[in-house]
Protein backbone atom coordinates (compact mmCIF):
# COMPACT_ATOMS: atom_id res chain seq x y z
CA UNK A 1 0.00 0.00 0.00
CA UNK A 2 0.81 3.53 -0.55
CA UNK A 3 -0.65 6.71 0.75
CA UNK A 4 -3.55 4.66 2.61
CA UNK A 5 -4.16 2.81 -1.19
CA UNK A 6 -3.74 -0.57 -2.14
CA UNK A 7 -2.20 -1.32 -5.54
CA UNK A 8 -3.77 -3.98 -7.66
CA UNK A 9 -1.19 -3.79 -10.25
CA UNK A 10 -1.70 -4.20 -14.15
CA UNK A 11 -3.22 -6.93 -16.04
CA UNK A 12 -1.16 -10.24 -16.22
CA UNK A 13 -0.61 -11.75 -19.98
CA UNK A 14 -3.91 -12.58 -22.03
CA UNK A 15 -5.80 -10.48 -19.69
CA UNK A 16 -7.64 -7.12 -20.44
CA UNK A 17 -8.62 -4.56 -17.57
CA UNK A 18 -11.15 -2.09 -18.00
CA UNK A 19 -12.36 0.31 -15.38
CA UNK A 20 -15.70 1.57 -16.52
CA UNK A 21 -18.01 3.97 -15.87
CA UNK A 22 -21.70 2.42 -15.38
CA UNK A 23 -22.70 2.92 -19.01
CA UNK A 24 -19.88 1.02 -19.84
CA UNK A 25 -17.75 3.50 -20.92
CA UNK A 26 -13.89 4.07 -20.02
CA UNK A 27 -12.79 6.03 -17.03
CA UNK A 28 -10.19 8.97 -17.31
CA UNK A 29 -7.01 8.14 -15.36
CA UNK A 30 -7.60 8.83 -12.01
CA UNK A 31 -11.53 8.84 -12.00
CA UNK A 32 -13.40 5.85 -10.01
CA UNK A 33 -14.98 3.52 -11.97
CA UNK A 34 -15.89 -0.23 -12.02
CA UNK A 35 -13.07 -2.96 -12.72
CA UNK A 36 -14.29 -5.06 -15.61
CA UNK A 37 -12.07 -8.27 -16.53
CA UNK A 38 -11.86 -10.08 -20.02
CA UNK A 39 -9.32 -12.90 -21.45
CA UNK A 40 -8.23 -15.87 -21.20
CA UNK A 41 -8.88 -16.70 -17.01
CA UNK A 42 -12.42 -15.47 -17.16
CA UNK A 43 -14.36 -18.13 -17.14
CA UNK A 44 -18.25 -18.77 -18.82
CA UNK A 45 -19.81 -18.26 -15.56
CA UNK A 46 -21.01 -19.39 -12.05
CA UNK A 47 -21.88 -23.53 -12.03
CA UNK A 48 -25.72 -23.60 -11.75
CA UNK A 49 -25.88 -19.59 -10.88
CA UNK A 50 -27.72 -18.61 -14.12
CA UNK A 51 -28.86 -15.10 -12.97
CA UNK A 52 -25.80 -14.59 -11.13
CA UNK A 53 -24.06 -15.25 -14.20
CA UNK A 54 -26.24 -13.13 -16.11
CA UNK A 55 -25.50 -10.21 -13.94
CA UNK A 56 -21.63 -10.15 -13.49
CA UNK A 57 -20.45 -11.74 -17.23
CA UNK A 58 -21.82 -9.30 -19.52
CA UNK A 59 -20.82 -8.63 -23.22
CA UNK A 60 -17.70 -6.92 -23.93
CA UNK A 61 -17.86 -3.35 -25.23
CA UNK A 62 -14.91 -3.59 -26.85
CA UNK A 63 -15.21 -7.14 -28.69
CA UNK A 64 -16.81 -8.37 -31.82
CA UNK A 65 -16.15 -11.80 -31.69
CA UNK A 66 -19.05 -12.57 -28.76
CA UNK A 67 -16.16 -12.29 -25.63
CA UNK A 68 -17.59 -11.24 -22.38
CA UNK A 69 -16.37 -8.96 -19.35
CA UNK A 70 -16.31 -10.28 -16.08
CA UNK A 71 -17.33 -7.63 -13.38
CA UNK A 72 -15.58 -7.63 -10.35
CA UNK A 73 -17.70 -5.36 -8.48
CA UNK A 74 -14.27 -3.29 -7.08
CA UNK A 75 -14.72 0.60 -7.02
CA UNK A 76 -10.57 1.05 -8.84
CA UNK A 77 -8.71 3.89 -10.60
CA UNK A 78 -5.78 4.24 -12.80
CA UNK A 79 -2.73 6.19 -11.73
CA UNK A 80 -0.72 7.89 -14.21
CA UNK A 81 1.84 5.45 -14.87
CA UNK A 82 -1.09 2.47 -14.89
CA UNK A 83 -1.44 0.59 -11.98
CA UNK A 84 -5.09 0.05 -10.74
CA UNK A 85 -5.52 1.11 -7.39
CA UNK A 86 -8.01 -0.04 -5.56
CA UNK A 87 -10.85 2.07 -3.36
CA UNK A 88 -13.46 0.48 -1.94
CA UNK A 89 -16.69 -1.90 -3.29
CA UNK A 90 -19.28 -0.65 -5.61
CA UNK A 91 -21.64 -2.08 -3.35
CA UNK A 92 -21.03 0.37 -0.82
CA UNK A 93 -22.60 2.71 -3.12
CA UNK A 94 -25.31 5.08 -1.41
CA UNK A 95 -27.98 7.69 -2.22
CA UNK A 96 -27.67 11.35 -1.03
CA UNK A 97 -30.00 13.93 -2.13
CA UNK A 98 -30.47 12.70 -5.85
CA UNK A 99 -26.58 11.94 -6.12
CA UNK A 100 -25.56 8.44 -6.36
CA UNK A 101 -22.14 8.38 -3.72
CA UNK A 102 -19.18 5.74 -3.71
CA UNK A 103 -18.08 5.55 0.05
CA UNK A 104 -14.60 4.15 -0.45
CA UNK A 105 -13.97 7.12 -2.76
CA UNK A 106 -14.16 9.25 0.47
CA UNK A 107 -12.77 6.89 2.92
CA UNK A 108 -9.71 6.72 0.29
CA UNK A 109 -9.44 10.92 0.47
CA UNK A 110 -9.75 10.58 4.27
CA UNK A 111 -6.59 8.28 4.69
CA UNK A 112 -4.76 9.82 2.09
CA UNK A 113 -4.32 12.76 4.66
CA UNK A 114 -1.48 12.60 6.77
CA UNK A 115 -4.07 13.35 9.96
CA UNK A 116 -5.99 10.13 9.55
CA UNK A 117 -4.91 6.39 10.00
CA UNK A 118 -8.12 4.57 9.68
CA UNK A 119 -11.84 5.69 8.29
CA UNK A 120 -15.23 4.52 7.56
CA UNK A 121 -18.23 6.58 6.18
CA UNK A 122 -21.62 5.56 6.25
CA UNK A 123 -24.66 7.12 5.43
CA UNK A 124 -27.29 7.84 8.31
CA UNK A 125 -31.04 8.66 8.22
CA UNK A 126 -31.78 11.40 9.75
CA UNK A 127 -35.37 14.01 9.44
CA UNK A 128 -33.91 15.46 6.46
CA UNK A 129 -32.85 12.55 4.68
CA UNK A 130 -29.72 10.53 4.79
CA UNK A 131 -26.55 12.17 5.84
CA UNK A 132 -22.91 11.31 5.99
CA UNK A 133 -21.17 10.56 8.92
CA UNK A 134 -17.15 9.78 8.79
CA UNK A 135 -15.78 7.77 11.81
CA UNK A 136 -12.25 8.68 12.05
CA UNK A 137 -9.17 7.31 13.56
CA UNK A 138 -6.91 10.26 13.88
CA UNK A 139 -2.97 9.67 13.22
CA UNK A 140 -2.46 11.55 16.60
CA UNK A 141 -4.48 9.57 19.04
CA UNK A 142 -4.82 12.56 21.67
CA UNK A 143 -6.64 13.92 18.98
CA UNK A 144 -9.88 11.92 19.41
CA UNK A 145 -10.18 12.90 23.03
CA UNK A 146 -8.95 16.53 22.67
CA UNK A 147 -11.92 19.60 22.12
CA UNK A 148 -9.97 22.43 20.85
CA UNK A 149 -7.52 20.04 18.86
CA UNK A 150 -11.09 18.17 17.09
CA UNK A 151 -12.33 21.50 15.80
CA UNK A 152 -9.32 22.45 14.43
CA UNK A 153 -8.91 18.38 12.84
CA UNK A 154 -12.22 18.57 11.75
CA UNK A 155 -11.77 22.13 9.71
CA UNK A 156 -8.80 20.59 8.34
CA UNK A 157 -10.26 17.43 6.74
CA UNK A 158 -13.40 19.04 5.88
CA UNK A 159 -11.08 21.74 3.61
CA UNK A 160 -8.51 18.99 2.39
CA UNK A 161 -11.71 17.07 1.33
CA UNK A 162 -13.12 19.83 -0.68
CA UNK A 163 -10.21 20.00 -2.09
CA UNK A 164 -10.98 16.79 -4.00
CA UNK A 165 -14.38 16.05 -3.49
CA UNK A 166 -17.63 18.07 -4.70
CA UNK A 167 -19.40 19.14 -1.95
CA UNK A 168 -22.12 16.32 -1.43
CA UNK A 169 -19.78 13.98 -0.93
CA UNK A 170 -17.98 15.48 2.12
CA UNK A 171 -19.52 13.57 5.14
CA UNK A 172 -21.47 16.30 6.97
CA UNK A 173 -19.96 15.06 10.57
CA UNK A 174 -16.43 13.66 11.49
CA UNK A 175 -16.86 11.36 14.80
CA UNK A 176 -13.16 10.87 15.87
CA UNK A 177 -12.33 7.57 17.88
CA UNK A 178 -9.18 6.23 19.36
CA UNK A 179 -10.10 2.81 17.48
CA UNK A 180 -12.72 1.15 14.76
CA UNK A 181 -15.11 -1.00 16.91
CA UNK A 182 -13.97 -4.55 15.71
CA UNK A 183 -16.09 -8.04 15.69
CA UNK A 184 -14.28 -11.39 17.16
CA UNK A 185 -13.11 -12.44 13.75
CA UNK A 186 -11.39 -8.78 12.94
CA UNK A 187 -14.27 -7.00 10.59
CA UNK A 188 -15.44 -3.93 11.62
CA UNK A 189 -18.30 -3.84 14.03
CA UNK A 190 -20.83 -1.52 12.50
CA UNK A 191 -23.18 -2.10 14.83
CA UNK A 192 -20.83 -0.77 17.75
CA UNK A 193 -20.75 2.49 15.29
CA UNK A 194 -21.74 5.38 17.73
CA UNK A 195 -24.79 7.07 15.88
CA UNK A 196 -25.18 11.14 15.49
CA UNK A 197 -27.63 11.85 17.51
CA UNK A 198 -30.89 13.59 16.10
CA UNK A 199 -30.59 16.91 17.67
CA UNK A 200 -27.00 16.98 16.20
CA UNK A 201 -28.25 16.18 12.70
CA UNK A 202 -30.92 19.09 13.28
CA UNK A 203 -28.96 21.65 14.11
CA UNK A 204 -27.88 21.43 10.22
CA UNK A 205 -30.65 22.55 8.79
CA UNK A 206 -31.18 26.34 8.63
CA UNK A 207 -34.93 26.64 6.94
CA UNK A 208 -35.35 29.11 4.47
CA UNK A 209 -36.10 32.86 5.81
CA UNK A 210 -36.79 35.32 3.12
CA UNK A 211 -39.71 34.99 0.41
CA UNK A 212 -37.50 34.45 -2.40
CA UNK A 213 -35.07 31.42 0.25
CA UNK A 214 -38.78 30.09 0.08
CA UNK A 215 -39.48 30.02 -3.39
CA UNK A 216 -35.64 28.71 -4.25
CA UNK A 217 -35.82 25.76 -1.43
CA UNK A 218 -39.66 24.72 -3.08
CA UNK A 219 -37.73 24.48 -6.24
CA UNK A 220 -35.04 22.27 -5.14
CA UNK A 221 -37.52 19.81 -2.66
CA UNK A 222 -39.15 19.42 -6.10
CA UNK A 223 -35.59 18.38 -8.61
CA UNK A 224 -34.38 16.66 -5.94
CA UNK A 225 -37.94 14.90 -4.60
CA UNK A 226 -37.37 15.90 -0.39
Amino acid sequence: EAGGQANIGRAISNTQSYILSPDLQPVPVGSAGELYLAGAGVTRGYLARPGLTAEKFVPNPFSSDGGRVYRTGDLTRYRADGVIEYIGRIDHQVKVRGFRIELGEIEARLVQQAAVREAFVLAQDSDNGQQLVAYIVPSDAEAAVAGDAQVALRENIKTALKEHLPDYMVPAYLLFLEALPLTPNGKLDRKALPKVDAQQMQQVYVAPQSELEQQIAAIWADVLKL
